[in-house]
């Protein structure tokens, strides 16, 4: 089995005007999402928003992401997948209720 991590990118912008019923309505619709797909999660977690960032490129240390970042990294799943077309299956019922989801290979050594 392979392992594939799901991203999922969202719009701050949406979530901070976003109505608790609604924010309530996407942590469901996760919940729904590892109930069927819980056997083949092996991690995951939601992200702080990108206010909390610190990106490091070379020896330059910024605070926040750069502009082409606006559409934030909100979480991520990390999954096992037969193939990739299996990942996608997965991907694609992954909730990303004010974005998008890529789903990436991971590079397992050892």
């Amino acid at each position: 089995m392979a392992q594939y991590l799901v991203l999922i990118y969202e719009s701050e912008n949406d979530y901070a005007n976003a109505a608790p019923e609604v924010y309530g309505e996407v942590i469901a619709a996760h919940q729904r999402f590892y109930e069927r797909w819980g056997d083949a999660i092996l991690g995951g977690n939601a992200l702080q928003g990108s206010d909390t960032a610190t990106t490091v490129r070379g020896d330059v240390v910024t605070d926040g992401p750069f502009v082409e970042s606006k559409e934030m990294l909100g979480g991520y799943y990390l999954v096992e997948a037969a193939d990739l077309d299996e990942a996608l299956e997965i991907g694609k019922s992954c909730p990303a209720g004010f974005g998008g989801v890529e789903v990436r290979p991971v590079m397992v050594f050892g």
